[in-house]
């Protein structure tokens, strides 16, 4: 018997998760609305709600779960990258209950837990395998060899593919968080609409601040001709926009897969729930002859049930943490 408490708080989700023996029972995440109004994650404000969250989504994963704090084996928290201050409280969390009740704790990277939650259903990638981890802050391509090991063979030179949908959504006044709204309108438009440069990057590696220059660049033009440019392109400049980042991703990755010949493929991150980009590598996969694997959508964006799976693994290795807490920023 195996029995996890896992805890993430790396940005502005508050999310706890129980597992038994690898399979993840509950998987309990409360979002913060606060930052809604400022377009963007306040820090000190996530710091702070994630106090005032944490106690109530532990017990609600109890809960649910049937389990109690005397089942548990390990808890498990993020230790990064993420926001120093939002890191703590579970990490602080984390080492309390640990102590408190003398089992093991253990710190997961926040990268390495988005790549492993292609391991939480079935079927499970082989190894070794590709994954795109798409998300706000990171995009990479890696290559996989066990639940532990992993190879950076691309990633981005300056800004996130996340980073780049967001950014775009502040210029066109839509809602936070942008990512997802973007992809709302891009499917009410056109993705020949509006044409946006493929940045020119060599190998395997991405670059985003290029293509959102020339965003921001096509928005200043279009206001210049007609103030309601943006009201009446929306949806276009959306969907072209869009298909822009998605095939620049998923360009990478079909060089990538030709080069190392691995057709085991997987998606990871919060940019993995894009409709779009779920889209375009199921059709490659039949292109190519891959095996693809992507996650559910609740287990791309930032949540514990991805914690849980790689403390999982980690625990059967017997790859434990001090009680000194150690947390890394982005």
């Amino acid at each position: 018997m195996c029995v996890i408490l896992a805890l993430e708080s790396s940005c502005d989700d508050t999310s706890a998760s129980v597992l038994r023996n690898g399979k993840i029972l509950t998987n309990i995440i409360s979002s913060q609305a606060i930052h809604e109004k400022f377009g963007g994650v306040v820090p000190e404000l996530a710091s702070r709600a994630h106090q005032r969250n944490i106690v109530s989504v532990v017990n609600q994963a109890f809960k649910e779960s049937g389990l109690t704090q005397k089942n548990l084996d390990a808890v498990a928290f993020t230790n990064g990258p993420g926001l120093i201050g939002s890191l703590l409280v579970a990490s602080s969390f984390a080492k309390g209950l640990s102590s408190s009740l003398g089992i093991p704790l253990i710190g997961v990277n926040h990268l390495q837990a988005h790549v492993l939650a292609n391991f939480i259903d079935d079927p499970k990638p082989n190894f070794p395998f590709l994954c795109l981890l798409v998300s706000g802050g990171h995009t990479q391509i890696l290559k996989v060899t066990d639940q532990i090991t992993y190879e950076i063979i691309g990633q981005t030179l300056d800004d996130a593919a996340g980073e780049a949908f967001d950014k775009a959504a502040k210029v066109i006044d839509l809602p936070y968080p942008g990512g997802p709204n973007v992809d709302k309108y891009a499917k009410h438009g056109n993705i020949d609409a509006f044409e946006f440069p493929t940045p020119k990057i060599q190998g395997l590696n991405f670059s985003f601040s290029g293509l959102k220059t020339s965003f921001l660049y096509k928005i200043r033009d279009g206001l210049k001709d007609n103030p309601n440019f943006i009201k009446e392109n929306t949806n276009d400049l959306c969907a072209s926009y869009q298909h822009r980042i998605v095939s620049y991703l998923t360009g990478k990755l079909v060089k990538a897969s030709k080069q190392t010949g691995i057709k085991e493929i997987a998606l990871a991150g919060g940019v993995a729930a894009n409709s779009a980009l779920r889209e375009r590598i199921n059709e490659l996969s039949i292109k190519h002859r891959w095996n693809t694997y992507i996650p559910q959508r609740q287990y791309c964006t930032d949540n514990a049930a991805m914690i849980a799976i790689t403390a999982y693994y980690k625990y059967l290795a017997k790859d434990f943490s001090t009680k000194e807490i150690k947390t890394f920023a982005r």
